[in-house]
């Protein structure tokens, strides 16, 4: 979901501040002040760099504009409850086309996925994986709660969670996390690595902080059949 431009500006004002801090050598002239001409340049490039999201076409020029006018005290082009309606109204449009998007992108790679050499399919169109590596060891049923390492990535590529954040592996109960995951793991044997492909109706639809619709790619091994005992933590959603 797209924030609204206060509270981007406000996390930008954050983050610049941070990095020139972390960055005094580069942000200082000679005598140890702050560059505020370098800095403000920075901040400029921030925003520019994060307007470009996909379905938002914010006019640059426009942007500049309301920044001089309202450095200037000049009054904005709309109310604050305005621009607050117009907000809410974008950012609904392009999370519903980001879900149109996503959704036509899983159902394409799935379709086309299961042709691939080596892929099984727990259910057609839904959850597929390939098995990189064989096990020797007991399998998981469907209420362990399995030690496993992990990587969660997106269609694209991205990374959005992995066990190695927490050092893992780590205990997962598979009574607690997202359908796909649950039926992909069970019957994994220790020791086995398997890339399970989980279509967005067995993962978190649009029910969730991630990217709406959005195909979802695991690595996992399973190092541990069950590790109820050694308690753990659960994918994030």
């Amino acid at each position: 979901m797209i924030h609204t431009m206060r509270s981007h500006l406000l996390m930008l004002i954050v983050f610049i501040g941070a990095t020139s801090i972390a960055n005094s050598q580069n942000a200082t002239n000679t005598n140890g002040q702050i560059d505020m001409g370098k800095l403000s340049e920075a901040f400029g490039h921030s925003i520019g760099r994060n307007i470009n999201t996909p379905g938002v076409n914010l006019d640059i020029e426009r942007i500049i504009k309301g920044m001089r006018d309202g450095a200037a005290g000049k009054p904005a082009p709309v109310s604050d409850q305005e621009y607050e309606a117009m907000m809410t109204a974008l950012q609904e449009q392009v999370f519903d086309q980001l879900s149109t998007d996503n959704l036509k992108a899983a159902n394409a790679f799935m379709m086309q996925n299961s042709k691939a050499d080596g892929v099984f399919e727990v259910e057609p169109g839904k959850l597929q994986y390939m098995i990189v590596e064989e096990g020797k060891g007991p399998a998981v049923q469907s209420d362990s709660t399995p030690l496993i390492n992990y990587t969660g990535r997106y269609l694209d590529g991205t990374v959005f969670d992995s066990s190695d954040n927490v050092g893992g592996p780590v205990a997962i109960s598979l009574e607690q996390t997202i359908p796909g995951f649950t039926k992909g793991i069970t019957g994994m044997k220790e020791g086995e690595k398997r890339k399970i492909f989980i279509h967005p109706d067995l993962g978190y639809g649009t029910q969730s902080p991630l990217p709406p619709n959005a195909l979802l790619v695991f690595d996992v091994e399973v190092v541990k059949m069950d590790a109820s005992k050694e308690g753990g933590e659960s994918p994030k959603k």
